[in-house]
């Protein structure tokens, strides 16, 4: 958002001498965060007000135009080729050293004297578009040149000083006062500079109806419509509005149109009350706030058809809609080119209503991105009287011929007692009861206090949320008083040993592992999930948690499982890579009535820490993406130093394909699963072209080693051989049987050092109903160098004894 200093200081006398940089760090360090202080006139520089005395032909060029232009105190030929250029017109001339655009479009760039088609040119006669004015002076054709002639100022004025640019925006972050609904208009940032530095602020004065005929206004849904003021005006016309106005709503980084729909957008930037204007001879009978009915249309204001459904909430005549309510006009019923009676429209709107339907048709305007932020109800009178007080300053002849204020649903303060002693102790720092009073007076709360008791009422702009509880008053409190006047205290612990947190280092661990030896991806996602993905990976969403107040309709469940996200990057990633790994380590919230798959007793704690990772891969075959990432589980206890883990088949997840699955467990307690992504959920979750490989690990299940035991070895004396087996075994064999019957309690020979599992095929020179594994063995001796005999026969021993556990075969071809 962009804020006019000069605007600001309408409300509060902000020195001249006062230092900007302190100003945007104040405001910064106690209520919003200033990104960017901007001298507008910075922009505008050597760039100057120049009338013409002459024109002339140009020599070599039928389009252009040779022009004496004074700029105050010497006359100067520049080469134009402006179609609306006459003498005795008023121009912005960028002299060199100006910056500007071409035509308004492209890179800037620097003007410098040039020749045009052989003739010698000073600095450029500009368009509006060209030095960044076109919306506030729109052009009416092409090749038009900005006419300052209104401007009745000297040649040579600097450009800035003659368009009211010599002023300072301000630009806030909007995060930054997303709990802060009163600070989004001019008005309330001044009552906080107001408070920052003990300035008063000036009060906007109510209107006062003097008995108008009441305007019909009825309001079906109070809940969702607390307030809803019309006003019925005639005597007025569509005009240009005043160059001011005009000119602080383009600072305010919004588009001026007319003066009646200025003067709407005006009170908004001023108060941050939206309002809206009709035309009051398309409005039959009366102002319904109603909900839609199902499938009815309305077309908006920016050609936008939409057929909306009972969830969203519009003003309607006896007819039809005539608007989106919080969101947008329409077409019909808003400013027209012949408008000459209006129904002004200041009203409050329910906060999640009016985010619900702008995100459902992807329409968030200035007036939605306010309401949305929950406006109390009282600011409509603010909002009303500046719009009438413009309205009787740019038409004398109005006349209001109607007036309804229907407050069906008004606000109540919230009322909050705060012990002093308590207070003092919070803000390590005792301050005068005068001072407390005083800053939180200057913010609009009424405060009594007694003996150690103070009851503190908030107004009314600050009890839709914001202030609730006696630490939001200690906030206030302190921001205002200035975290930079707390000093530093020491304080004394006492350390009675070392603290060695095994749990957080393997944490630590398990990241570097994923992300370096096995070169995963770490993200970060948010703690709410996805609709989408949450219905296709958690069936039922047994155990999901709703959010009372959902960042938006359709992300309305917290994670309890990281799976749902890593979907969601998935799927985001596949734009851009064919082959890629991520992973995610961080806190899952369960039902407290629910117990997780990971574990079987009565109850879990309400939030826990897993780890969850995805190998997604359009290039590699099912069997090579499972291995990864089995192997990359596998190996984790080895590398990380905790207590290893084992897998089998149990129960398959939800999310998990028929076959390629395999649950995690730590001794005989279930700690995750791992598999492929069925088909039919991935295609659910959007992913198009990947096949996609999942692990989630509950991560509290974990246990590190209590130490890490190092023993030395000798590297071999005599040399070891590798030595490859093909067996046949039956279909359903797993290399973790193989490998127990090879070297499990008994090992099938003493010479054998170590098995590894190679190759598994199925084809046509494998028997029917049979499957091939091809087996490593590493044999060797301590004592002796082996000879082939010896070699062979440890083998045998291998094959036999592989035979006798599992009915294997040596396969033959």
């Amino acid at each position: 958002m962009k804020l006019s200093l000069s605007w600001i200081r309408d409300y509060v006398a902000i020195p001249e001498n006062m230092d900007l940089k302190k100003l945007a760090y104040d405001l910064t360090m106690s209520t919003v965060e200033v990104e960017d202080v901007e001298y507008l006139a910075d922009r505008f520089e050597h760039m100057v007000v120049g009338v013409i005395e002459e024109i002339q032909a140009h020599p070599n060029a039928d389009k252009l135009r040779v022009c004496k232009v004074d700029i105050g105190g010497e006359v100067k030929e520049i080469v134009c080729g402006g179609i609306n250029l006459r003498e005795g017109m008023r121009v912005a001339v960028s002299c060199p050293g100006a910056i500007v655009r071409w035509h308004g479009e492209g890179e800037p760039v620097v003007i410098k004297n040039s020749k045009l088609r052989g003739v010698e040119s000073f600095g450029m006669i500009c368009a509006s578009d060209e030095i960044g004015l076109g919306d506030l002076f729109p052009a009416s054709r092409e090749a038009e040149i900005l006419d300052l002639s209104a401007f009745e100022v000297p040649a040579g004025t600097p450009l800035a000083q003659a368009l009211d640019m010599d002023d300072v925006l301000l630009e806030i972050d909007n995060k930054s006062m997303t709990n802060r609904p009163d600070l989004w208009g001019h008005y309330g940032i001044a009552r906080e500079i107001g408070a920052l530095y003990d300035l008063p602020l000036t009060q906007i004065e109510p209107y006062a109806p003097d008995g108008q005929a009441e305007f019909k206004v009825e309001i079906l849904d109070p809940d969702r419509c607390p307030r809803y003021i019309g006003v019925e005006m005639s005597g007025v016309e569509v005009k240009a509005s005043p160059y001011r106005m005009r000119n602080r709503i383009w600072k305010a980084g919004m588009r001026p149109i007319n003066a009646l729909v200025d003067i709407t957008n005006y009170a908004m930037l001023a108060t941050g009350n939206p309002t809206h204007a009709f035309d009051a001879d398309h409005i039959t009978d009366r102002i319904t706030v109603r909900p839609a009915a199902e499938g009815e249309v309305l077309a908006l204001l920016n050609g936008k058809e939409l057929k909306l459904c009972e969830d969203d909430l519009v003003i309607a005549d006896a007819k039809e809609p005539v608007a989106l309510a919080g969101v947008m006009g329409g077409s019909k019923d808003s400013i027209l080119p012949d408008t000459k009676r209006v129904i002004l429209e200041v009203a409050n709107f329910e906060s999640t209503g009016i985010r619900r339907t702008a995100l459902r048709y992807d329409n968030r305007t200035e007036a939605s991105s306010r309401y949305e932020k929950a406006i109390d109800p009282e600011r409509c009178g603010q909002a009303l009287s500046l719009c009438l007080q413009y309205f009787r300053e740019l038409y004398p002849e109005l006349k209001v011929t109607g007036y309804c204020d229907r407050y069906v649903k008004k606000p109540d303060r919230a009322e909050i007692d705060v012990n002093l002693t308590w207070l003092a102790k919070r803000l390590g720092k005792e301050l005068a009861n005068d001072v407390i009073r005083r800053k939180l007076e200057l913010l609009g709360f009424d405060v009594a206090i007694d003996g150690d008791n103070m009851h503190v009422t908030a107004p009314s702009w600050r009890s839709t949320g914001d202030i609730s509880m006696k630490d939001d008053v200690m906030e206030e409190v302190a921001r205002m008083y200035g975290y930079d006047h707390f000093e530093a205290t020491e304080f004394t612990t006492t350390f009675t040993g070392s603290i060695n947190q095994k749990d957080q280092d393997l944490l630590r661990h398990i990241k570097e592992y994923l992300a370096i030896r096995c070169g995963m991806q770490e993200v970060y996602t948010y703690p709410w999930m996805s609709d989408v993905f949450v219905d296709a990976l958690l069936p039922g969403r047994e155990g999901v948690l709703k959010l009372s107040t959902p960042p938006a309709p359709d992300l309305s469940c917290i994670r309890s499982s990281l799976l749902p996200n890593l979907c969601e990057a998935v799927v985001k990633n596949e734009r851009y890579f064919n082959d890629f790994s991520l992973f995610e380590e961080a806190q899952v919230f369960f039902d407290g009535n629910y117990s997780s798959p990971y574990d079987e007793s009565e109850s879990l704690p309400q939030q826990s820490r897993h780890i969850g990772g995805a190998f997604a891969s359009s290039k590699k075959d099912i069997t090579e993406l499972f291995r990864e990432a089995k192997g990359a589980l596998a190996y984790m206890p080895r590398y990380t130093h905790m207590e290893s883990f084992t897998f089998r088949k149990e129960e398959k997840p939800a999310w998990a394909d028929d076959v390629v699955w395999l649950n995690v467990f730590l001794g005989e307690e279930r700690i995750g699963d791992m598999g492929l992504l069925a088909k039919k959920i991935s295609m659910e979750c959007g992913v198009k072209n990947l096949s996609v490989m999942l692990f989630e690990l509950d991560a509290t299940k974990l246990v590190p080693l209590k130490s890490r035991t190092n023993r030395f070895a000798h590297l071999a004396e005599y040399p070891e051989t590798d030595y490859d087996i093909s067996m046949l075994f039956e279909p359903d064999a797993t290399w973790t049987d193989i490998y127990d019957a090879i070297l499990g309690k008994k090992k099938a020979s003493a010479l054998l050092k170590e098995a590894a599992f190679v190759d598994e095929y199925r084809g046509k020179q494998v028997p029917a109903g049979k499957k091939s594994v091809t087996i490593r063995l590493t044999i060797g001796s301590e004592e002796k160098t082996l000879t082939s005999q010896e070699i062979e026969a440890a083998a045998e021993q291998v094959m036999k004894k592989l035979r006798k556990a599992m009915g294997a075969e040596l396969r033959t071809q």
